[in-house]
């Protein structure tokens, strides 16, 4: 039986059973579009009407309303596209709901079109991954909500995240290295790490920009034109993620050449980015940070102890400040640090390597995705750092026979921020 504009009603029908699943659940970025304006499902229109909208939430519901009129091949070009930006949940969902209804309409006395699978090469804008994800891929999970209730009880003692998008997120993943690079293999497993942060900051309602295999004259550029985007005088924050080999304070650009990381931070700062000033600027540094590998120790029987914290010193130059020096200062101009509200988790502690899974990608992008995704909704991002810690903590490489073998890792992360930093998810204030 056909439905309207000729849908397999079927079809139809496993969209609407699905529907507050996916509206959820379902991640609808520019490569899932680009790939249904590829197949002819979506106009150029469409797809630009469904990128506009303001949250998550609208954009799902948009394309899954505009789905059911856009005939027989739209059904299985959409589970495609799903698959393709490995929501493999989705679309087995739909692809099992869709032949719970094939014997419901198999009597019809209408012949039933044949439906076209979807086209095979796709002419992308957007690099798609170079390695298949199997079995052992990370299982995501949709990003938990903040509840109202949360958002009152937290959003004035906290960072501004009022905004949709959120902000803006730049993700630089160098996989390949060229020929002439010393000692930079391809990092295997780095592009598993490119679609979790894509998917997560998405879902975070953030516009992620991905930028893959650069060099690091061309780094240099992509961020120092990030910085400067006047889109983010309208949004409360920033990210930044690297992914690469490096060293101490520098990651490599796949030309061989070293980035310092300082003035990638010092691009972001109150001086030089000034649209972003009392703003938080979020930065995740997926890359080693030496050459040691870490053995780990063996733990002694007892409970973990830590040492108490010294005295705190008082502010200098303030203990003897009279009233007219007070005076003077409170009539001057308010002045910011040079470099404040940023946070920075590192992979690997200084002069360690940091380790990577070839099939589901680094581990401290692993463990930021889960924590992420479940803790978002009521924990401030240094305390997501701190669990992110203690996950990594916890684990232990298993390749017997090499020098991996229960080998350890530990991540850290520095902060300059002045506030809690909750990112509310999927909640949108009423300004």
């Amino acid at each position: 039986m056909l439905g309207e504009c000729g849908m397999l009603e079927r079809d139809k029908t496993a969209l609407r059973k699905c529907n507050v699943s996916l509206c959820k659940e379902m991640v609808v970025d520019e490569l899932l579009i680009q790939m249904l304006q590829t197949d002819g499902i979506l106009t150029d229109n469409m797809a630009e009407s469904i990128l506009v909208e303001r949250t998550s939430q609208k954009r799902n519901w948009h394309l899954l309303s505009l789905l059911p009129k856009r005939g027989p091949c739209a059904f299985n070009s959409f589970c495609t596209a799903l698959r393709e930006t490995e929501q493999q949940h989705l679309a087995k969902l739909l692809a099992e709901h869709s032949e719970r209804q094939r014997e419901r309409f198999m009597d019809s006395p209408l012949p039933l079109p044949t439906q076209d699978t979807a086209k095979a090469k796709r002419a992308r804008i957007q690099e798609s991954m170079e390695m298949c994800l199997d079995a052992d891929s990370p299982v995501t999970t949709a990003v938990l909500s903040c509840s109202h209730d949360f958002y009152l009880s937290r959003f004035q003692q906290a960072y501004r995240m009022a905004s949709s998008p959120r902000g803006l997120a730049l993700v630089i993943s160098n996989v390949t290295f060229d020929p002439p690079a010393p000692d930079l293999d391809r990092r295997v497993g780095g592009e598993v790490d490119e679609v979790v942060l894509r998917k997560l900051f998405t879902e975070l309602d953030y516009t992620v920009m991905l930028h893959k295999n650069l060099s690091v004259q061309a780094m240099r550029i992509c961020i120092e034109q990030f910085s400067r985007r006047l889109d983010h005088r309208m949004m409360d924050s920033c990210v930044v993620c690297l992914l690469s080999h490096g060293v101490e304070g520098a990651v490599y650009g796949t030309d061989g050449q070293l980035l310092e990381l300082d003035w990638v931070f010092q691009s972001f700062d109150n001086e030089h980015s000034p649209l972003l000033q009392n703003k938080p600027k979020m930065f995740f540094i997926q890359a080693c940070r030496g050459e040691e590998m870490d053995c780990g120790v063996d733990q002694l029987d007892g409970t973990e102890r830590t040492q108490s914290p010294g005295c705190e010193e008082r502010d200098a130059g303030r203990e003897g400040e009279g009233d007219r020096e007070r005076q003077e200062r409170e009539r001057l101009r308010v002045k910011l640090p040079t470099r404040s509200d940023m946070i920075c988790g590192f992979a690997a502690l200084k002069g360690t390597a940091a380790m990577r899974n070839t099939k589901r990608g680094s581990w401290f992008i692993q463990e930021l995705n889960a924590i992420m995704r479940h803790s978002a909704r009521d924990t401030h991002l240094a305390d997501i750092l701190v669990q992110v810690n203690g996950r990594i903590k916890q684990r232990e490489g298993f390749a017997p026979g090499t020098s991996y073998h229960r080998c350890k890792e530990m991540s850290e992360f520095t902060s300059s921020l002045c506030k809690d930093l909750f990112l509310f998810p999927k909640y949108c204030p009423q300004n």
